[in-house]
């Protein structure tokens, strides 16, 4: 599979995954709202979360990726695969001791997480006893990584880029079946987090198989192959979450501020992260398999010819998605959560928390593809260097904004100490020769900004002109105005793209064709 046909299959696969995913926060939205109950489950669902981004989509994949591609490459299928089953055995013991670790200690990893919770004893004890739920997620995501990046590194992107449907299929349903079943929403949907962990390994099992790559179950021991890994691994984890560690720093101030402001950052961050998986990690997840084979083979010219590609993949759909949050958060926000007990004051406070993610979006897209690079070389040190930088520089600028601008200060923090991360990554490449960028990207970034801004004014415009249907119309009204905007921004984009020369119809198609061009 191709470069642009790979990221295709990642990308749209995400995209359905992602548009469930908003199902889900719309019926969260209504079911939940704002409150204490919201607030306590995000901040358990948050830990779950946090090693399922580390290790489904960071650290583990930036680790063992490389190694077993670089196995796969060097000395075939047989030993490739004794190096996962070496991992497997080593990862089971490793996650059933943590795992008890952390349930003995829950009641701290909770204070630590929304220390501001600790003065609420009611919402304390339901955030524990929502965490001690959700937690066995994280052994259930660190193995169906394992299994995902065997299958990211032979090509086969389709399964692990699916298995997060299954959280948001699981997580749906138990969100209506709970009135006719009398339990309260919250618990139903901390319940489905494990469960669905369940599914999405089980799927992944049957994917290998399919693939001809199953693995079976050693004795554990600590083979050179394995120290290598868990070398990489641990200031990778560092290093590819530094978002993650971010959010878990807006999370605990935010707990300090009035009811509802973890929430209304909790859904702000859902519509952020539609531009960043579909876009950072659709491009990260092909680059990554393909950067780490050139790097084996010495082909750096090639690394550097495909780290353009990918930016101009980033740049060419990551730009109108960050103009458009910029430009209509409100209209997105109303028609998307609003209803229920999520309320037009809801609203307002979750709009203006998107508005300060988006300004990181590029950033954070473009973090994902320059770190590949690094993790393309089994280089996690120097990323992790940077990534303390940037989170102390989060800490500060957090610190400093949450009094004069509250929840909105939480959430530009990230997003402005993000664009530290990439001046970082980028001087670190460029130090090394990585990092050059070609004429053909250098020449059509700045026309994708003329079109990004098109779209700004579009999508302005036509949400006065349909503020009628957006906020007095009903139901399926308001949602086809919505698509109305949406639809007619970015129609306005791709044609002055077509237009100025940023992006051609024909290279499009020919990319997308199987055996299509190369980077």
């Amino acid at each position: 599979m191709n470069f642009a046909r790979a990221i295709a299959t990642v990308g749209g696969i995400t995209m359905v995954s992602r548009v469930l995913g908003f199902v889900r926060d719309m019926l969260m939205a209504r079911y939940l709202g704002t409150g204490m109950a919201a607030d306590a489950f995000f901040v358990a669902f948050r830990l779950p979360n946090l090693f399922r981004s580390l290790f489904a989509e960071g650290a583990f994949t930036a680790a063992f990726l490389p190694l077993f591609s670089g196995t796969l490459e060097k000395e075939g299928q047989d030993s490739a695969r004794g190096l996962a089953e070496e991992a497997l055995a080593i990862m089971v013991i490793v996650l059933m001791v943590f795992s008890i670790i952390m349930a003995i200690s829950m009641p701290w990893v909770v204070a630590v997480l929304a220390t501001g919770f600790t003065d609420d004893p009611a919402q304390f004890r339901l955030a524990i006893s929502l965490s001690y739920i959700t937690f066995p997620y994280l052994a259930l995501i660190s193995l169906t990584a394992l299994l995902g990046s065997i299958l990211n590194a032979v090509g086969r992107f389709g399964p692990f880029a699916a298995a997060p449907v299954l959280l948001n299929v699981i997580q749906i349903s138990g969100l209506l079946l709970s009135r006719p079943l009398g339990v309260e929403a919250h618990w139903m949907l901390a319940y489905g987090v494990p469960v669905a962990g369940l599914a999405q390994l089980a799927w992944m099992i049957l994917a290998c198989r399919r693939a001809g790559m199953g693995l079976a179950l050693r004795r554990p021991r600590l083979t050179p192959r394995v120290k290598r890994l868990f070398a990489l691994l641990a200031p990778g984890i560092l290093g590819a979450g530094v978002y993650q560690f971010n959010l878990l720093i807006g999370t605990n101030l935010a707990s300090w501020l009035p009811t509802g402001a973890v929430s209304y950052l909790q859904y702000a961050d859902r519509l952020n992260q539609l531009p960043m998986s579909v876009i950072g990690v659709a491009v990260g997840t092909a680059l990554l398999p393909l950067l780490s084979r050139q790097m084996a083979a010495g082909d750096h010219d090639g690394a550097k010819a495909s780290l353009s590609r990918g930016l101009e993949f980033a740049g060419l759909l990551g730009l109108p998605a960050t103009v458009a949050l910029l430009a209509i958060p409100g209209p997105l926000i109303h028609v998307l959560f609003e209803g229920g007990a999520f309320t037009a004051e809801a609203t307002a406070a979750t709009a203006a928390a998107l508005q300060a993610y988006a300004i990181g979006i590029p950033a954070f897209i473009t973090a994902k593809i320059l770190s590949s690079a690094y993790f393309a070389r089994q280089d996690t040190k120097g990323p992790v260097r940077i990534a303390i930088v940037v989170l102390l520089g989060n800490i500060a600028v957090s610190l400093a904004l949450i009094g004069p601008l509250g929840h909105v200060g939480l959430a530009l923090a990230p997003g402005l100490t993000a664009w530290l991360n990439v001046a970082l990554l980028a001087i670190g490449l460029r130090r090394r020769g990585l990092l050059a960028l070609d004429a053909r990207l250098t020449a059509r970034l700045w026309r994708m900004g003329v079109a990004a801004a098109g779209l700004a004014v579009a999508g302005w415009g036509l949400a006065r002109l349909l503020h009628p249907w957006l906020y007095d119309g009903q139901g399926l009204v308001k949602v086809a105005a919505l698509a109305l905007i949406v639809t007619g921004a970015s129609v306005t984009y791709f044609a002055l793209c077509f237009l100025l020369g940023a992006a051609r119809p024909a290279e499009i198609r020919g990319l997308l064709r199987r055996g299509g061009a190369k980077p």
